[in-house]
Formats: C-alpha cells, structure tokens, sequence
C-alpha cells in the first residue's frame, strides 16, 4: 500500500508540472527541461550526477535503487533522482560537477554537498538527519524494540533530564554524525523496561556484539563522536568501494592493512586469529582486509609495491603523514607478529617503508634520463645543472599523453651541458623529501637549489620556456574536463 502511495505521490507531481516523470527502480530520471520545477516543487530531494562509463556509478546504482525503494515503501516525502551528467552537460556545468558520482541534496530548493556513505542504509540515515530532528524520540519500549530491529546500527542515549552536560553532548554529537541513527529515551520507565539506567548510552548493532555501552569516563563530543564511528564499523572492515568512503573519511587515520586472497582461504584463516588485535587497538588504527583476487584491488598493490607472490601479508599507512608506509620485518601473520608490528609503530621504532627500482644500465642513453629512488638526489641536486623532472604513473593516461611531447622536450635541450630532463616512475620509487599526490607531476630543480612546479599547458614551447627561464614562464594549466576527472590522476585520495 504505502508503495501504491509513493507511486501516486510521484504522478501527483508529475501531473503538477504536466509532464510524466520517469523513473527506474524508484529513482526520478531527471533531465533539464523538468529539473527546476522538480527541485523547487519536492520539498527533500537527493540528485546523483553520473555518467554511463563511470565503475563507481555502476557500483552505486544498486544500493541507490534499494534507498530509493525502502524510502518509497515508508511512504517517505525525501525523494532520490539521478541525471545522466554525460547528456545533461548544461546541469553538471550549473552545480560544479567534477567528478562522478557527484549527489546534492535538495531542501526546499536549497542545494547541500552530500557527505554520507554510498550503501542504501547510509544514505538513508544521511538523508534522515538532514530532514529530521538530530535523535529520535522514542516514547516507548515497543518502538524502542522496532527501531533496533530496522537499523544495522542506531545509538540510544537513556536521559531523563535533558539538561544534563552528557544529554547535550549527546543531542549535539547526533547533530553532527551524518551516517548513523541516533534515538532519544526520556521516559524512566520505557528506560527501566530497556534494561537500561539514566545516563546510559547504548549502541545497538546487527552484527558481532548486539549491544554496546559507552564505558568512557569522560563524555565530550570528540570522544563520544570517535566512539561512535569505531563502534559502528567491523572490527575488521573488508575494503570494497562501499566502505571506501568510510575507511578514509574516518576519525581514524591510521590503518592497518591485511592483504589476504579469498581463493586461498586466507580470510577464513587469519582474520579470527587476528580480531582480538585488531579489537585491542581499534580505537587508534583500523583493520582492513583487502580481498587481492579482485581486479580493482590491484591498484593497491602496486601503491604498496607488492607482487601478488608476498600475499597474505600486512602493512601499515598512516594517512595524516603523507601516506607514510610501514612494512612489518617478517609476512608471518600470527597475533603476536601483527601486535608487535603495531606497537613499534606506535613506539616510533619503525621505519617508513619507502619503494625503490633498481637503477636501469641504460639510465642515462637516452634524451630523458631515467631516474629511481637510488640515483635522484645525485642527479637532481647537482647544483652544475638545472633538472626538469617528470614523476609519473605508468597507468596514468595523461602521462601517456605527454610522452611524446616529453620526448621532444628531452632531445631539444640534449645538447645542452646545463639542462637535464628526467623522469621517474613516482609508483615503484619513493622520497623520503618529496611526496607526490597526483600523476603527472613536473618540477624544476634550479642550480641555486630552488624547486619550482610546473602548473602550465603541457605543451612542447610552454615547457620549454619553463626551463630556459628558471621556471619564470608558467601559465595556469586550463581545467580539466569532466570526461578526464574519472582518468586515475589523483591515486592517492583513495588508494
């Protein structure tokens, strides 16, 4: 029934404007020509910006469709459309979409960035706490059971006086914690029928343990905000393009990686041995497992620079320090190895684990000069001779692109005594000085030891320039376009 009622409501608004909207799997297929009338006539409405090719939009669309659907089966007023970006290029212009999936949020017209998760019940508790009050209030112990029974994770908080320091810091935490369902119980006797005592706070899940209770004894929001993001996960979280936002958007910014193969019967294997670690230490760094057999985990590996042959095996990134990587001293993977591991790092006994090639023979023979991680500083920090260098990724296409243009650029400054141009594979070769986000990068080292960014048009006469004039002849390079941002240029924001 309440189906039947969605499906009006949704013609009732098409009749509204007199068109007909479509719709698959209760998603609004928006287009331009309905697309104001649409945001200005639906009091909630989250959009999604895609485009057909896109590998993260395919992966979105399932759990898209099911948010859509338990919405319309709760005969919710909050609406989901999406809008093929790649078609309606004049609306992806209008609201900066840059990237894909890009989703806004509409409230009454009013657009609002989304910043939730991208399975069906995180954007449904996303777009809950943006159309409702911050924490449920629940009134009795029926409603309380109900509750718990629809939602995979939902806080209580038990305060029959709402006044108390604990209380607001609870309603403020609920405020700000967009992915999870708060709820509110001030009634002393549904409290008491809950098994619960005033002050309580309680985080009910559906999977491992049933119920949690906050034991801090300090109740801020910081700390009652990371409680609640470190409860809320897996004690280990397997990584896949669901949890992705979450793992990396997250308080916890170290993590250690467990890098298994389902086929092996690695995941059966370690990760039971290694729950009590990972529980033990889950409120300073968060345990993933990464299933090596898929196809789209092969990225990682290459970031870390392993071979398929060292798996099972485990390493440690700590994101607030440029991605710094850490390898433990043996691949055994036992409690006691892995708890070491983690207290060296904690000890700062451990060294960052940095990638190297070896040096190729031929560095040298060519007009761009080859370097890796051994022979840089040699080359670049020779103050005889000003170095252009290329870091690049070899998967890169905009790397691609400027080969030949590169090429070029390294045979017309050949002859030249005080010029080097060089390259170096920034995926397999590692600085302990240098840090490199995005592919590719281009940096001049200057005699007088001065390093300067090559921000200008990849062209052979703007580079060119660049050099001869000590990196004084840079223009702004012009925006990449929208069909370019899904090209894996930027690696390091998500592994």
């Amino acid at each position: 029934m309440r189906i039947v009622l969605s499906f009006l409501a949704i013609a009732l608004l098409g009749a509204a404007l007199g068109d007909e909207i479509p719709t698959e799997d209760n998603v609004l297929v928006l287009t331009k020509p309905l697309f104001d009338d649409i945001i200005a006539k639906t009091e909630f409405i989250l959009v999604e910006f895609y485009a057909p090719w896109c590998g993260h939009c395919k992966s979105l669309a399932p759990e898209y469709a099911k948010a859509a659907t338990k919405l319309a089966e709760e005969d919710s007023p909050i609406k989901l459309a999406k809008v093929d970006a790649t078609q309606e290029q004049d609306l992806a212009e209008n609201y900066k979409v840059r990237g894909y999936p890009t989703l806004i949020f509409f409230k009454n017209g009013s657009p609002i960035d989304y910043s939730g998760g991208r399975q069906a019940d995180d954007i449904i508790a996303w777009l809950k706490k943006k159309t409702g009050p911050p924490a449920a209030t629940v009134a009795s112990a029926e409603q309380a059971k109900e509750l718990i029974a629809a939602n995979p994770v939902i806080v209580f908080g038990f305060f029959p006086d709402q006044t108390t320091q604990k209380a607001v810091a609870f309603v403020n935490t609920a405020g700000l914690v967009d992915d999870q369902v708060f709820a509110l119980v001030t009634d002393e006797k549904v409290i008491e029928e809950l098994e619960a005592k005033p002050e309580d706070v309680v985080m009910y899940k559906n999977f491992e343990e049933p119920s949690v209770k906050f034991e801090g004894e300090e109740f801020t929001e910081d700390i009652f905000k990371n409680w609640v993001f470190v409860q809320s996960m897996p004690t280990v979280v397997e990584f896949s393009h669901e949890t992705a936002s979450k793992i990396f958007g997250g308080q916890i910014k170290y993590h250690l990686l467990l890098f298994l193969s389902k086929k092996n019967g690695d995941f059966e294997k370690y990760l039971e041995v290694l729950k009590p670690v990972a529980k033990t230490y889950r409120e300073k760094i968060m345990t993933v497992a990464i299933d090596t057999d898929e196809d789209d985990h092969q990225r990682i590996l290459e970031f870390f620079g392993m071979k398929k042959d060292e798996v099972p095996s485990a390493r440690l990134i700590a994101l607030e320090q440029d991605m710094a990587k850490y390898k433990p001293p043996t691949n055994e993977l036992t409690a006691n190895a892995i708890e070491e591991f983690v207290q060296s790092f904690f000890a700062g006994t451990l060294k960052q684990h940095l990638l190297s090639e070896d040096l190729p023979e031929d560095w040298s023979a060519k007009p761009v000069k080859v370097l890796v991680a051994s022979n840089f500083d040699e080359v670049v920090f020779d103050t005889s001779k000003k170095v252009l260098v290329e870091f690049y990724a070899p998967w890169c296409g905009h790397c691609k692109q400027l080969v030949p243009i590169y090429d070029k650029l390294g045979e017309h400054f050949e002859k030249d005594d005080d010029v080097v141009i060089a390259k170096i594979d920034a995926t397999a070769n590692e600085l302990e000085h240098t840090k490199i986000t995005s592919f590719p990068t281009i940096k001049l080292y200057t005699k007088d030891n001065q390093v300067k960014d090559y921000n200008g048009e990849r062209s052979l006469a703007a580079m060119t320039k660049f050099v001869e004039t000590d990196g004084e002849g840079s223009e702004p390079t012009p925006s990449v376009s929208e069909e370019d941002e899904d090209d894996e240029s930027a690696p390091r924001d998500e592994l």
